[in-house]
């Protein structure tokens, strides 16, 4: 039974690509074939692949950074590191929701045993002027991985992103709860109390602690068929 994952998250910064990577980079240790779009980037950089989302997952991946890969992978870039609908006007352009959603649908058909999309920014990140990162996830259908930071707020942020996750029938798979990722790298509450207090308040969605420097072996239970 193949495996499709929609990672978002609660905010920019907070660890989508680390996680994505580490669950690339997992499955193909165990010999699994990996599929893996970052279909919308802002802030992307031509001149700077390898430093941007979309070229860690071609790393991750194993593939080079060819303009067919980035094609392939992220269709949508833009060069303004702002939400894609401001990215897309200051282009002159706009971010073609209905496109997105199908090639997201259909990417979710690809022949691999695991197949990851990352979002872009958090749940409600603006896509256009109607439609957030939320309507995406809606319309792609898969299971959400939900990843959060560990600094002071992110119990509400986490909560408000699962409220409104959960009333559109979203289906969250698990929360990743990043150690020192986003809104800086020291925590003012530990790490431990603040992955007890998230996993009482969402239960029973699994909460997966992922510490700083590990492997992503913890990301395994994702990866169980």
């Amino acid at each position: 039974m193949a495996i499709s994952y929609f990672i978002t998250s609660t905010g920019t910064g907070i660890g989508k690509t680390y996680v994505t990577t580490a669950l690339i980079r997992l499955a193909r240790s165990k010999n699994m074939k990996v599929a893996a779009f970052k279909p919308v980037i802002s802030g992307f950089d031509k001149q700077e692949i390898a430093a941007s989302d979309t070229g860690e997952i071609l790393a991750a991946l194993g593939e080079a950074p060819t303009d067919e890969a980035l094609a392939k992978i992220s269709p949508w870039r833009f060069k303004a590191p702002v939400a894609p609908n401001m990215a897309a006007r200051a282009e002159g352009r706009t971010l073609d929701c209905d496109a997105l959603f199908s090639f997201s649908r259909n990417v979710l058909r690809e022949d691999a045993d695991v197949t990851l999309i990352e979002g872009v920014g958090g749940v409600m990140v603006p896509l256009d002027d109607e439609k957030t990162v939320l309507d995406w996830i809606v319309a792609a259908g898969a299971p959400i991985v939900l990843v959060v930071g560990d600094y002071l707020g992110t119990i509400s942020h986490t909560l408000t992103a699962v409220e409104v996750l959960r009333a559109k029938g979203a289906a969250i798979a698990a929360i990743v709860v990043n150690e020192g990722q986003g809104k800086g790298d020291v925590a003012s509450v530990p790490f431990a109390e603040t992955l007890a207090e998230i996993a009482q308040w969402i239960a029973p969605i699994p909460v997966v602690a992922m510490r700083r420097g590990g492997d992503g072996e913890v990301l395994t239970p994702l990866l169980d068929r």
